[in-house]
């Protein structure tokens, strides 16, 4: 497995008081990036976005589809686990709440699954309720693929790799299962206002 860091451009700066959780700083103008595996590339004639697992019944978008869906633009700090965070950006997409009107479901966990093979875990708790979005545009410009585009999932109050790249669906479940990196120790569900980390913190 190769990790990629790159687009490193800012400097560590201390942050306006109460913005920034136990342990970070604020990256100011860069936008690393952190990878796992190499950048997939998905033509956008091929990409979609599926609603599976414990639903009553599949739900598919085609990339024509999911841009016509109603459009929301959240201004929000991200937060990664490797203690950088980048305050007021600026993201265009779809709520998880667009995507899961009229789903008809017992499930209370969610796992987002990618290009690339990845995978990420979450309560469905934290998808609702206008706390996620699944975005296609950054700061005014189609999200680059090497953050995630041509869409991923936001999920702006947990650590960013719950922010899946390259995200191509969720499957909605009736148990919590770990994805890719709470498999190798990272906290199963990562609030950065209480440093959860890895498992344990």
């Amino acid at each position: 497995m190769s990790f990629v860091s790159r687009g490193f451009t800012g400097r560590r700066r201390a942050g306006p008081p109460g913005r920034l959780p136990p342990g970070q700083y604020d990256v100011g103008e860069g936008f690393p990036v952190l990878s796992a595996g190499p950048t997939p590339h998905t033509p956008l004639e091929e990409w979609d976005f599926t609603l599976r697992g414990e639903v009553d019944h599949l739900r598919r978008w085609t990339w024509e589809e999911f841009r016509d869906l109603p459009r929301a633009a959240p201004t929000v700090d991200i937060h990664c686990v490797t203690s950088w965070s980048k305050l007021d950006t600026r993201w265009e997409g779809v709520s998880v709440d667009t995507l899961l009107d009229g789903v008809d479901t017992p499930a209370e966990f969610a796992v987002a699954f990618c290009d690339g093979g990845y995978t990420t875990n979450l309560p469905l708790a934290d998808l609702r309720g206008g706390r996620a979005w699944v975005v296609d545009t950054f700061d005014g410009a189609p999200l680059d693929p090497q953050h995630g585009g041509p869409a991923r999932l936001l999920v702006p109050h947990l650590y960013f790799w719950k922010s899946a790249k390259w995200v191509r669906g969720l499957t909605l479940t009736l148990r919590d299962a770990p994805g890719f990196w709470e498999t190798f120790g990272y906290h199963n569900r990562g609030d950065p206002w209480r440093e959860q980390r890895y498992a344990g913190d």
